[in-house]
């Protein structure tokens, strides 16, 4: 099992056609609420759900949830379409013919989807049922909503950690700070005799896997934006913090070196990922490794712990980044009333949670699931449910341009790597104005 992402180009051109798809496809009302909705529900009839999973093992968890589900609504058959991606979403509702459920592995969307209407708003059912939402932790609430609507309810959740190779660890402890964390990524790398990169400690480039803006920036309590949407990147010295470190340890490696090595590590959802190789002895990485590592079936003796932090922010320890998996109904379904009793039933109910997660190792999302007796955790796994449960754990709030605002970053962190950036504070403050600007162009 592993997480699938959608590239940033391919989610700029899915942005790109919600803008215009909420004048297109069938309308529908929202589902109905009340005696109403019971009435309608409680008939037999058949709904259809878009899952972007495709590995068998993926496949048979929807399988046994829904065959769970099942056995309470026995009138309500489910139709599982695996391996759908939010392009195609997107078309079918265009098209006038969605499915009665849709999923997305990305967060990214849920302004637009909320926005143009393109999935349908839930608080009318869930104030219908009485579902508390606080049963979701206000970080996951936060990602899954746009300015105050919510069109889309959480599946499961990631959280992202460092994963540490325990042999090549040589007995160091994981570490806690970012000067720490530098430390040991000199005193661990090898290099071959002519300075290239053997195994590295710590790779530090944005261009290495999982290590976006995004995910690197609860260590040092980076913010995204202020209350108005604009970009608050440039103005908070967090994130300056974070680059003048990064590029310290980037210097020393040699980004020259860190590119040769880089390009010649194995894929990061295949077997030869560098971790699984013993290339990288730390990694920063999604709970979902623990996963990829014992379906691979090699023999790697390694542990988890949450990522360091900013040494003069010692309280963020133990925190980090989530997001996850969302779910929704999208606009011109057929059967909203149906689907809401399954959407609520696999967001909310911790049989429907804890099966999930068990199957596909993801986070569940409420705190019953969590606490559940029945979810399967180790010590690694725990590490990530502990992250996802803290209190300074954050996400990427919900944005109308939210993938045109990483690029942006993500682009002018490669060149502030490479050398190219002379004044960091004047280069900040044109990542700002070119996300400031791209708002207004939006009409924010």
């Amino acid at each position: 099992m592993h997480r699938r992402f959608t590239p940033l180009a391919a989610i700029a051109a899915v942005a790109a056609l919600a803008l215009s798809a909420c004048t297109a496809g069938t309308e529908s009302a929202a589902p109905l609420t009340g005696r109403q909705a019971s009435q309608k529900a409680a008939q037999p009839q058949t709904v259809e759900l878009w899952h972007g999973f495709s590995a068998d093992s993926e496949v048979k968890a929807f399988e046994d949830a829904v065959a769970a589900f099942k056995t309470k609504f026995p009138h309500i058959t489910v139709k599982l379409t695996k391996g759908v991606q939010d392009d195609q979403i997107i078309q079918a509702i265009r098209g006038g013919n969605p499915p009665d459920i849709a999923s997305s592995f990305t967060t990214d969307n849920v302004a637009q989807f909320c926005k143009t209407g393109m999935f349908q708003d839930l608080m009318p059912s869930i104030q219908a049922d009485k579902v508390d939402l606080n049963v979701l932790p206000a970080v996951v609430r936060s990602y899954t909503e746009y300015e105050g609507k919510r069109c889309v309810m959480p599946l499961l959740a990631d959280a992202y950690g460092l994963y540490l190779n325990t042999k090549l660890m040589d007995g160091n402890p994981a570490p806690k700070t970012l000067t720490e964390l530098a430390d040991l990524a000199k005193k661990l790398t090898k290099r071959k005799p002519n300075g290239d990169i053997e195994v590295a400690g710590f790779l530090p480039s944005v261009q290495y896997y999982e290590n976006t803006p995004s995910h690197l920036g609860p260590m040092v309590g980076g913010k995204w934006y202020n209350a108005d949407g604009t970009s608050a990147i440039g103005s908070d010295p967090a994130w300056k913090q974070l680059l003048k470190w990064q590029k310290e340890l980037v210097d020393w490696f040699g980004h020259d070196k860190i590119e040769k090595f880089r390009k010649g590590l194995g894929q990061e959802w295949s077997d030869d990922n560098p971790f699984h190789k013993g290339k990288v002895a730390m990694a920063l990485d999604g709970e979902w490794r623990n996963a990829m590592i014992k379906n691979s079936g090699i023999d790697l003796d390694y542990t988890t712990a949450p990522l360091p932090v900013a040494d003069d922010k010692p309280g963020l320890y133990g925190s980090g980044f989530v997001a996850g998996t969302i779910i929704g109904i999208p606009k011109g379904a057929k059967h909203p009333e149906a689907a809401w009793q399954l959407i609520r039933y696999l967001t909310t109910e911790t049989d429907g949670l804890v099966t999930l997660s068990n199957a596909l190792r993801n986070v569940p999302t409420t705190s019953a699931a969590l606490q559940s007796p029945q979810l399967a955790k180790d010590a690694n796994f725990q590490t990530f449910l502990d992250i996802f449960s803290h209190p300074k754990t954050n996400t990427l709030p919900a944005h109308i341009n939210s993938v045109f605002n990483q690029d942006t970053f993500t682009t002018f962190i490669q060149k502030w790597e490479q050398g190219k950036v002379k004044d960091l504070d004047a280069g900040l403050a044109e990542v700002d104005k070119a996300i400031n600007d791209k708002l207004k162009l939006a009409g924010g």
